[in-house]
């Protein structure tokens, strides 16, 4: 997929570049900045540092990634956090936006993030979570590159408290046993798994002292009788290509929103019956902003369904219900709950 955040240590990434949280001086520092030098030789790495002499904040240099599996690196100096009254949110952003140019300019088909300035620079992780999809995001609307937003452990990610109350809730209360027989007959068959509410209502209540707002579910758009049977023999790619055309998108427009790369939508459109994977499916429904019923259909066509025994349909669902179609946000929740992300 074009864009996807990964919990890896950012100097085994194999990728073209990967991205330093420099400091102005561009000398070796703590955090990510001394793992990077470390695993590049810190002595050569430093080295050509000192010729480059320095970098601005918000602006970005490159150099060799040496000893790194990664070809070149780029070093970005992002903001030391303030309070957000002194033109943080707009330098971080520019971090991000002067290194991806860079990239381009030296032909990158690949890069690596960390979450800049959210360590010893202080700037709170769920702000500078904002500002790294929304710059990666504007770049990928008008470039093609794969990104990876890069986090070494779930303590250095920060996703919305309330919206992952919100989630944990509506999987709570829409959850469905797999095998319900289970729960009627554990006093026969104790060894049988089951659901652990307790422990996620407990983790609700840690998080939330009072009871959220739920969104209402969004009403399905219902089709006639005669339409549904009149589009009974169309295969997947058939029905999504219709649809494109329905809701009056370009393709370009919509691999881009649903976090596609352009080569898998092309066999998509040439092959009519290519069959994608599950995310795939269910990313062109976001993307194309389908209701639930919608949905259904379209993942029928592919030979998959949305499961209430299933914690990665759940959330699918939430979003869809909250009319919420934002494939970086869905993401987000989907990698804060350990679940596999849409796209391709």
């Amino acid at each position: 997929m074009p864009f996807e955040i990964i919990r890896n240590d950012i100097t085994k990434m194999t990728v073209d570049v990967i991205v330093n949280a420099a400091n102005s001086g561009l000398k070796m520092g703590g955090g990510v900045c001394g793992a990077i030098f470390a695993a590049a030789g810190a002595e050569a790495l430093q080295a050509e540092c000192d010729q480059i002499g320095g970098c601005p904040v918000g602006e970005a240099v490159i150099t060799d990634g040496y000893q790194l599996p990664a070809k070149k690196i780029i070093h970005t100096v992002g903001p030391v956090w303030q309070g957000g009254g002194a033109d943080e949110a707009r330098l971080l952003h520019r971090a991000y936006t002067r290194s991806l140019e860079l990239a381009l300019k030296h032909h990158c088909k690949s890069i690596a993030f960390p979450l800049i300035s959210s360590g010893i620079y202080g700037y709170p992780k769920d702000q500078a979570l904002k500002i790294a999809v929304a710059a990666i995001t504007e770049f990928l609307l008008e470039h093609e590159m794969f990104i990876y937003l890069v986090v070494f452990d779930k303590k250095a990610f920060a996703f919305s408290e309330k919206l992952f109350t919100d989630i944990e809730k509506f999987i709570d209360d829409h959850y469905v046993d797999e095998h319900p027989i289970y729960e009627r007959n554990m006093e026969f068959e104790p060894e049988l798994p089951s659901y652990n509410r307790s422990q996620m209502r407990a983790q609700v209540e840690k998080l939330a002292e009072t009871r959220p707002f739920m969104p209402a579910p969004a009403v399905s758009v219902k089709r006639s009788l005669a339409d549904v049977l009149g589009q009974l023999d169309e295969s997947f790619s058939e029905m999504l290509l219709r649809l494109i055309d329905e809701k009056g998108m370009t393709d370009v427009e919509t691999y881009k929103k649903a976090n596609i790369d352009r080569k898998l939508f092309s066999k998509i459109r040439s092959k009519k019956d290519y069959n994608p994977s599950k995310a795939t499916a269910i990313a062109f429904a976001i993307a194309l902003e389908l209701s639930l019923d919608e949905t259904h259909d379209l993942l029928g066509r592919a030979g998959y369904a949305l499961s209430h025994s299933h914690i990665f349909d759940l959330i699918i669902e939430y979003f869809i219900s909250a009319e919420n179609y934002n494939i970086y946000e869905i993401n987000e929740a989907l990698f804060a709950f350990d679940q596999a992300l849409l796209g391709a």
